[in-house]
């Protein structure tokens, strides 16, 4: 082909199978083409359908890199010998397996039912090497997105359990999958927050230590926290190791830590809880199923039943008592969460999160962030777009429950809508400030005439 394809690294460092897409001048027929590196490697490009302007063609391929390649395509192929593979899902609601050739993970698309085994998003995923599912009950998710619609002004509805999404495909093949949820919102107490619809970008590239992903939702203003909130979210990405296992046990942001320790919000809401078991004169099925399922220890209990009872959707109590009770519960909590001995810490290091109240710490602004084992090289990764004004990190052990999520106190959103989310996962917890540089910072491309 009359032209090359120039690929330059801004960091140094090597990079596995880094997802790289160009543009170039003519029709290309063919959905996938073979190219040829300046070393006489050879590297599979895929044809995007969705994205070629008229009279140009946009392809995308995964490569090794090392600083700088270069690669001219040599001919369209007609099947490519090594890519993403398309497994049996184990979920009900399993739309796709896939096998990337790094990770082995599941995308959902929910039941509505209102537990955490009816979630949209990623309910199984494990890297390939190491063979342990993040996610092995199928009873939590990657992906989910919840404020300001779960709060307690909204009467905590909950997207992930209350909607199931239509997946589109939009582009499918050996070397990229991208998949486009689109769902619809279920009402709760507040007018402005009703009637709204999302969607969900998924990019899964061949062999690529990460993935992407975006998050659109209609424009909404309303008030959170006692503060204006915007077209920001809440993106939840919850994590299991089992009662008494942790997936992940630190907690670090890139350039430091400024945080808060503990969660008075959660400590008020499950004192109501309590309270509400022992006192509420409702006599609701489903009140009464509820009541069932909260007994013994209520910390080891997933926290879905802390705020289902209170959720309008459920119907376990009426209108009205969900409002009086989590009026009780916010102010209290907004109280308690800005009293003198709640300062803000500073960690140069990383935080153990389950040794602070709660098992949970709310860190400030950030756009790189990781979690990990302290006694492994276990980490993933995220790096957004914008930084996320503010995260709730839980590692829970009684439970194994781990969740990282863009809200600060009060179940307030802080990550702007539209913003890419790039989430890498492997063994490098002592490397991730690099892996997260990579992720903010991906190869240049130009394309020069083969004559030059």
């Amino acid at each position: 082909m009359p032209f090359t394809v120039v690929v330059t690294d801004p960091r140094p460092g090597r990079r596995s199978k880094e997802p790289v897409t160009f543009t170039v001048d003519g029709v290309l027929e063919g959905d996938l083409w073979r190219a040829r590196t300046s070393g006489g490697e050879e590297v599979l490009c895929q044809r995007l359908s969705t994205q070629s302007c008229p009279g140009r063609t946009t392809l995308v391929a995964v490569l090794d890199l090392d600083g700088r390649t270069e690669f001219s395509l040599v001919e369209p192929v007609t099947r490519a010998q090594a890519g993403i593979r398309l497994g049996q899902p184990q979920e009900p609601d399993g739309f796709a397996r896939l096998d990337t050739g790094y990770f082995d993970l599941e995308l959902c698309s929910g039941t509505a039912q209102g537990t955490g085994s009816s979630k949209w998003g990623l309910r199984h995923f494990r890297q390939l090497d190491e063979d342990v599912d993040l996610l092995p009950s199928g009873n939590n998710a990657i992906g989910g997105f919840y404020g300001p619609f779960f709060t307690p002004e909204n009467g905590l509805i909950n997207p992930p359990e209350h909607t199931m999404v239509e997946i589109e495909t939009v582009e499918h093949g050996p070397v990229l999958h991208h998949y486009r949820m689109h769902g619809r919102i279920p009402d709760g107490l507040l007018d402005e927050l009703k009637g709204k619809t999302f969607s969900i970008d998924w990019w899964f590239t061949y062999g690529t230590p990460y993935f992407r992903r975006r998050y659109r939702v209609d424009d909404f203003e309303t008030v959170v926290n006692g503060r204006s909130v915007t077209n920001r979210i809440t993106v939840g990405d919850e994590f299991e190791g089992g009662q008494g296992r942790l997936v992940f046990d630190r907690f670090e942001s890139y350039a430091g830590t400024c945080y808060r320790p503990g969660d008075p919000y959660a400590d008020e809401l499950a004192a109501m809880v309590e309270e509400t078991l022992a006192d509420s004169a409702s006599d609701s099925p489903k009140f009464k199923d509820f009541r069932g399922q909260l007994t013994g220890d209520i910390e080891a209990a997933h926290w879905d039943l802390y705020w289902r009872l209170f959720c309008v959707w459920e119907s376990a109590l009426d209108e009205t008592e969900i409002r009086k009770r989590l009026d009780r519960v916010r102010a209290a909590a907004h109280v308690r969460a800005d009293l003198r001995d709640r300062w803000w810490l500073r960690a140069d290091g990383p935080i153990d999160v389950s040794a602070a109240p709660g098992e949970t710490v709310f860190p400030g602004p950030a756009a790189k962030t990781a979690e990990f084992r302290s006694d492994s090289r276990r980490c993933m990764v995220w790096w957004t777009s914008l930084p996320s004004g503010a995260f709730q990190i839980v590692q829970r052990p009684r439970s194994g429950w781990v969740n990282w999520g863009t809200n600060g106190e009060n179940e307030c959103p802080e990550l702007p809508v539209g913003v890419e989310i790039k989430t890498a996962y492997g063994m490098f917890a002592d490397t991730w400030r690099e892996v997260a540089d990579q992720l903010e910072s991906p190869p240049e491309v130009r394309i020069l005439p083969a004559n030059r």
